[in-house]
């Protein structure tokens, strides 16, 4: 009998649509194979058993269709869900019940996705390792003692350990395709605005953008489509048609496709493994018609410090709602403390090291006296970014660059390190500050671990991300056998 956790989303949604399986059973398997391996990975923060099986039925009754109805999915715990645990990650709202549900989860439900829970990550998306998650760490299904990446480790992880076929993460530096990379996994951070950020709890507002998780370039680009589009409730939302993602997919070919390898991502600060492997991709991106030339980007270099000024600055901001009164966690109130000691404690108790790292960067970067030094420079170094980006893009269709300077490492080797934490996105920041889309797709391995690739694209043109990664996938997987997550060992439970 077919595994039916082995399944691509298209296989799966096929399968459903023929009534060769019923949805429920899929979503029994899948949650089956939760409860199997997710001891030793700790992708989910909670399971929705009665929620998922309550929606595949749906689906069996013809009551939702689409071309991902039936198909299970993980989303990340910043998405708000009416009636589930919503925690970012976090002590501070440990326990709390969404009263209603983000745009993005109203779209999975309408599309018949099984929604089969949430996915743990990095205390309010900050970290590159989901190490930082008051709920413990995530593993990475290549190898247990490694980090999945982060923020979004758990989704990404999800995928990879074949809990799910798809996942919903967030993207504010890197925290879809940094995981992706260093899973063997497929992520793409759409254009910023593409996706509703409506009910999706705040990191950085101008930085965040939800985005889809998967095992195929094609299985991605079906995801994309179905959570995709203006929505009026979110002020940033782009009112244009979704870039035609899934006919892209199936397109596979480059010929004559002006591609660009980012000078300043590439080189010094990536493992030579990485670099062989990306060089390797790009030589078959040639071989498939692309064209293939070097752009120098010389601003990328300040993408780094300008992003951990901005973020850090804008979270100080967003966090500030987190007070003890209003939902989440209330410490200290014992009749005798006054609201602003209640507040106080509730902080220190609710807020993980690292938050509060970035809460104090940032309110100091907006004080006064230091704004404009810190936060006004920072801003002017984005605005150069975004005008190398556009000049980039004159002569190329798509800029590439590896997705991560090097494969997944042990789980506390830079815990007690923060810039090196930080570095782990130095390749996919820029496209954050400059709000294009990106995606990172796997390439092969260094050290028998994966190696993702870059791929960048001018604003709104989503679509040139799967048209790239649709080809390159093919040529690969031909040469390959079959995808990558194929040669990862299975999973010691």
């Amino acid at each position: 009998m077919t595994d039916l956790t082995r399944l691509t989303a298209v296989e799966t949604a096929a399968a459903i649509a023929a009534r060769e399986v019923s949805a429920v059973e899929v979503a029994q398997a899948h949650l089956d194979r939760i409860a199997a391996v997710d001891g030793a990975v700790h992708a989910f923060l909670h399971v929705d058993t009665e929620g998922a099986l309550a929606q595949a039925e749906r689906v069996d009754a013809g009551e939702v269709s689409g071309p991902l109805a039936g198909v299970p999915l993980g989303l990340k715990d910043v998405i708000v869900t009416k009636g589930v645990p919503t925690t970012v990650g976090s002590r501070i709202l440990e326990g709390w019940i969404p009263p209603y549900d983000a745009t993005v989860t109203e779209r999975l439900r309408a599309a018949g996705v099984v929604v089969l829970g949430k996915t743990n990550m990095d205390e309010f998306a900050m970290g590159s390792s989901t190490e930082h998650s008051a709920y413990g760490p995530t593993h990475n299904p290549w190898d247990l003692t490694r980090i999945p990446g982060g923020s979004g480790g758990g989704s990404a992880a999800a995928v990879a350990a074949y809990e799910a076929p798809l996942a919903i993460g967030t993207d504010t530096g890197g925290s879809i395709r940094q995981p992706a990379a260093v899973t063997g996994t497929v992520g793409v951070k759409p254009t910023y605005g593409g996706v509703s950020r409506y009910g999706l709890v705040a990191f950085s507002s101008s930085l965040d953008q939800a985005g889809p998780c998967a095992r195929t370039v094609l299985d991605a680009a079906l995801l994309h489509e179905a959570i995709g589009g203006h929505d009026p409730r979110d002020s940033t939302s782009i009112d244009a048609p979704v870039p035609p993602v899934v006919e892209a997919a199936r397109r596979k070919d480059v010929t004559g496709l002006r591609v660009a390898v980012v000078k300043e991502l590439t080189g010094e600060g990536y493992e030579p493994g990485v670099q062989e492997r990306f060089d390797e991709a790009v030589a078959l991106l040639q071989e498939l018609g692309a064209t293939v030339t070097e752009v120098s980007c010389p601003h990328f270099a300040y993408a780094l410090p300008a992003y951990y000024l901005i973020a850090p600055s804008e979270a100080s901001s967003n966090l500030a709602r987190f007070d003890s009164v209003r939902y989440g966690l209330r410490v200290g109130d014992d009749g005798v403390n006054s609201l602003e000691e209640v507040m106080s404690q509730t902080r220190a108790a609710g807020f993980g090291a690292e938050v509060k790292r970035r809460i104090i960067l940032g309110t100091y970067a907006l004080s006064s006296g230091y704004y404009d030094a810190y936060y006004g420079q920072a801003q002017k170094v984005r605005t150069l970014i975004t005008r190398d980006f556009r000049a980039a893009f004159e002569s190329a269709d798509v800029l590439v660059s590896p997705a991560s300077p090097g494969v997944a490492f042990p789980l506390g080797a830079k815990l007690d390190d923060p810039l090196a934490m930080y570095r782990q996105d130095l390749a996919t920041i820029p496209s954050n500050l400059y709000g294009g889309p990106a995606m990172s797709l796997p390439v092969g391995l260094s050290e028998g671990l994966p190696v993702g690739l870059q791929v960048m694209a001018p604003t709104m043109r989503d679509e040139l991300l799967y048209q790239v990664g649709g080809a390159l996938e093919a040529a690969l997987h031909d040469r390959w056998g079959g995808p990558l997550l194929a040669s990862a060992p299975e999973l010691e439970v």
